[in-house]
């Protein structure tokens, strides 16, 4: 029987937003373990820094590659083998000896996390009805807070029974269970090849001429996802340079470690209500535009009151407006991966739009942070950290303008194989 038969309507789409977050509580395992692998292996401060960065710099360096990738291997296949890799990277770590040991297998925790997330967005695509796409497509932007905010919030409580080697094994244990699910829930591939060929036979025969190199000039030679990825950059850049200095600004501000990294988990956490209210505004009728503008001048306020000298020994003011930061500024990516569908040259390049994406949120998640800790050292302290995020603020105010005047008028007809921007793609 086949799994569209066997679960209701809207579960496989729900099942591959779940494997997202998943994988995402592998990316947020790390933080709430340094201080035990410091202790267990002698971990240095350096390398503790790579670990933390080194899931980022899988992406900052293959996004665009792995994106073309599980267009060939398959979507779901991508899926199951991302998370395959996830489990064994995970449970080899568990058992790591040394500290270049756990360095190597996060390298590889970060290549079967690309190959999880990046055929999301085209594998909901396909599983959902257009009208109701913007919807799932803004709970899947969500994907990263939850499993970070959950695992921030978990990880030390579930370390304190059974260390951070049972912490390693359990996250494996739910990746394998992930796949498992996603396999007897989500159609296969092949089976959506068949029912895509027998509704439009001329589209399936397109598809099967082109290879990668033409999806690779398709994407690259478009606006469309250069526009994107760049508009997510500036989002990512500052949403991760604010949150992932705020443990230490906290400890700097007298408050122990477990409160400061409970008061951070509920700054990533409320990030996912941008997220979702992303796709129910945009179902709406809300122009995304208008999402991203507010959102970046919203995120580019909250940075003023969160950090302006102004605001000094008002930390209930200055946290609050830290919580707007994320919670507003997590209209972004929702809006963003709606639009990654929408500005992809084709439906065969959707995977390869989100990769370029991804590459580009990972770039300015790698240099964020060290350019907000730059500007904090020559001036002192962290009140010019909203110079930094309203300088990014402003480039995807910019950004989200040029995006919004190659979309097409609302109401014109649109074929999901062919290019949707309003000049076409170079050759």
């Amino acid at each position: 029987m086949k799994a569209t038969q066997v679960f209701p309507k809207g579960a496989p789409a729900l099942v591959v937003i779940l494997v997202g977050i998943g994988a995402a509580l592998h990316v947020g395992k790390l933080p709430p373990a340094i201080p035990v692998l410091r202790e267990a292996l002698g971990v240095t401060l350096l390398q503790a820094g790579f670990l933390l960065s080194l899931v980022q710099f899988a992406g900052m360096a293959l996004g665009l590659l792995a994106g073309i990738a599980v267009e060939g291997l398959g979507l779901r296949r991508s899926m199951l083998i991302g998370l395959s890799v996830l489990a064994l990277a995970s449970a080899a770590g568990a058992v790591a000896p040394d500290a270049p040991m756990l360095l190597g297998l996060r390298a590889v925790e970060g290549f079967g996390f690309l190959l999880t997330v990046l055929p999301a967005p085209a594998l909901l695509r396909a599983l959902v009805p257009p009208q109701r796409l913007a919807l799932y497509l803004g709970m899947w932007g969500g994907y990263m807070g939850i499993g970070t905010a959950l695992a921030l919030f978990c990880g030390p409580w579930v370390m304190a029974v059974v260390g951070w080697q049972g912490w390693w094994w359990l996250l494996a244990a739910i990746s394998l269970g992930m796949a498992l699910w996603l396999w007897r829930s989500v159609p296969s591939d092949d089976s959506r090849r068949t029912a895509r060929a027998a509704d439009a036979p001329a589209e399936a025969a397109a598809s099967a001429t082109d290879d990668w190199r033409q999806r690779l000039r398709l994407t690259l030679g478009s606006s469309g996802p250069w526009l994107v990825a760049l508009c997510f950059a500036m989002y990512s850049s500052q949403w991760l340079g604010v949150v992932g200095f705020l443990p230490s600004i906290y400890d700097q501000a007298g408050l122990g470690s477990g409160l400061g990294g409970a008061l951070t988990a509920l700054v990533c956490l409320v990030n996912v209500i941008g997220n979702v209210a992303a796709g129910r505004l945009l179902h709406r009728g809300i122009e995304a535009r208008q999402i991203l503008h507010g959102a970046f001048v919203s995120m580019a306020l909250g940075t003023v009151v969160a950090f302006g000298s102004a605001f000094d020994g008002l930390f209930v003011v200055r946290y609050v407006a830290v919580l707007l930061f994320s919670a507003i500024g997590g209209l972004i990516p929702g809006a963003l991966f709606s639009l990654a569908v929408q500005v992809a040259p084709s439906e065969r390049t959707v995977s390869a739009t989100v990769g370029w994406m991804q590459q580009w949120s990972s770039t300015g998640q790698f240099f964020g942070p060290p350019l907000i800790a730059w500007v904090a050292a020559l001036s002192g302290g962290w009140h010019w950290t909203w110079a930094v995020t309203g300088a990014a603020s402003l480039c995807g105010l910019v950004l989200a303008s040029l995006i919004a005047r190659r979309i097409r008028k609302p109401g014109a007809a649109t074929d999901p194989a062919k290019p949707i921007l309003s000049t076409p793609p170079r050759s």
